[in-house]
Parts: structure tokens; sequence; C-alpha cells
């Protein structure tokens, strides 16, 4: 028997005052509001390109997209506040303007910028440091009531990877869900989805046992979103590039999807929106 036997996962989510169903999985497009990210054909900087990308990922068919403007690369540069909101707000602004109908989410771990950008016209705070670099992320989550996009992370992007030891990758993932989720339901927040954050202070074997065991992350009963596009765990593992490594992504994205994920958050969203419908025929 599978995890899903035993535990009734929340497959709903209340964004921008449209409820999503997660049951059917949905598809989050990437767009990196940066000149750095690891992914060469992800920046997309100025706001016309940033534009147009959205308007393919969204005829593509994704549900939701995701907008950062501060790289998490390993090693990336630090850079400002002002700055990432300076990348970040003309963006949001222009995509919210043209493209009402999408649900934007904002990958940011400092509270007044999810704050800004929510203002602006986001939906979603997509925080990959689970609040531990701003002790403000909580309480402004709770008090703008927007679903969270809880991920797993140690330190931060500059050294995250100094940080990548474990005894038990898995269950010290899970306590650390466990304990976030926690904290957010004390403070009143109503939409969680946990993202064990593939690469993020974790070796290609840690992630390869997190994706292993994805299903069990069901005890949770909350949403899973699982990134795993292009990143070294797929490249390094292949000895390619991550322009090469699309027919990987899909790979792994589609045994996510048969391991009990509901969001895929991508750079290549054709593919994953086909991948999703291979899953659903076999679940007919």
């Amino acid at each position: 028997m599978t995890a899903k036997t035993f535990f009734q996962k929340k497959t709903s989510l209340n964004a921008g005052g449209k409820l999503i169903d997660l049951s059917t999985p949905k598809v989050m497009g990437i767009i990196n509001l940066t000149p750095d990210s690891f992914y060469t054909d992800s920046r997309k900087p100025a706001v016309d390109d940033a534009l147009q990308q959205a308007e393919k990922m969204l005829i593509d068919g994704a549900t939701f997209l995701d907008l950062g403007a501060y790289s998490s690369r390993p090693g990336a540069d630090d850079i400002s506040m002002q700055e990432e909101t300076d990348r970040l707000l003309p963006a949001v602004e222009a995509i919210a303007n043209a493209f009402p109908e999408a649900i934007l989410s904002i990958d940011t771990f400092r509270a007044s910028v999810a704050e800004n950008a929510i203002s602006a016209g986001a939906h979603i705070i997509n925080d990959i440091s689970g609040g531990q670099l701003d002790e403000n992320m909580f309480t402004t989550v709770a008090r703008l009531q927007v679903p969270y996009i809880l991920m797993h992370m140690k330190g931060n992007p500059q050294t995250m990877n100094k940080l990548a030891e474990y005894d038990d990758v898995f269950n010290e993932v899970l306590d650390y869900f466990v304990a976030k989720y926690h904290q957010l339901k004390q403070l009143g927040v109503h939409d969680v989805i946990i993202d064990p954050g593939f690469g993020f202070a974790k070796k290609a074997e840690h992630s390869y046992t997190l994706m292993n065991r994805l299903q069990d992350f069901d005890i949770l009963e909350l949403p899973v979103l699982v990134g795993v596009s292009r990143k070294r765990m797929i490249y390094g593992l292949l000895d390619i590039k991550p322009e090469d490594a699309l027919n990987a992504t899909t790979a792994l994205n589609t045994i996510a999807l048969f391991k009990g994920a509901n969001i895929l958050r991508v750079h290549d969203v054709k593919e994953a929106v086909e991948a999703v419908k291979i899953w659903q025929a076999c679940n007919a």
C-alpha cells in the first residue's frame, strides 16, 4: 500500500481568490529576472522579455508563474533588497496587467520584497529559506493571508553547499517541515505547500533519496512542489550541461508525478504539461 492509502492530502489552493484543484498536478513556469541564474536561457531581466516568456508559458499550459529576482544558485552573489525589488516589481506589475488571469508566485526570502510584490499583483510567496533568512516572513504571510511555499534549505545560497551533510536526510527534512508547519498553523496560515529543496544544501545522493521517498511526505497531508528542472542532480549525474538536460528533467518530473507531486516547477512548461497528461492517462 502507498502512503496515499492512509493520509488525506490537501489538494486545493486559494490563490488570488481562485480555488485551484491540485488533485490534478499543475505546472509552475520559472521566470528569472536575473542576469546570473544557472540556466542561461531562463534569464529574462528585461520586462519585455519577461512578458514574452509569461505569454509563452501561459499558452503552453502553466497554471502558475514563479518570478524571482535573486539568483539562488550555489555561490551566487548577494544583492541588496533594493536591487531585488527594482528588478522584480516592474515585471510583476507588467505581467499582472497583461495577464490578469495568471497566478503569480514570488521567489524571495525577504518579507518586505514579498509584501511589495503581493501589493503589485502577485498571489503566492515562494521562500527558499523557510523563514530562516527573515524573521518577519511568517508573520507577513499570515497577515497577507496568501499561499506559502515552504522549502527546505540550510544556510543561504552562498553557504549551502558547505552544509550538505545529513545522518538521515529524509527524516531531517521531514522534522523541519513538521516544526515549520506548526509555526505557520499557529499564526493562522491556511495554504502551505512543501518543497523538499532539491539541490539546496543537498548532494545529488540526498536529492535522489528524497525523490525516492517523495510519497512519504504525504504524512504531512500537504501539497508537494517539486523543482528539479535542469539542476545539477541531473546534469552532473549525466555529465551534460543544463542546456542539454530537458529530456532527463522530463523523466524525473514524470517519476515525481507518480510519487505524488502536485506542482512541477520548471523552465520548460510544454514538456511538463505533457508529462502531466501522460500521468493522467495512466491514472484514468
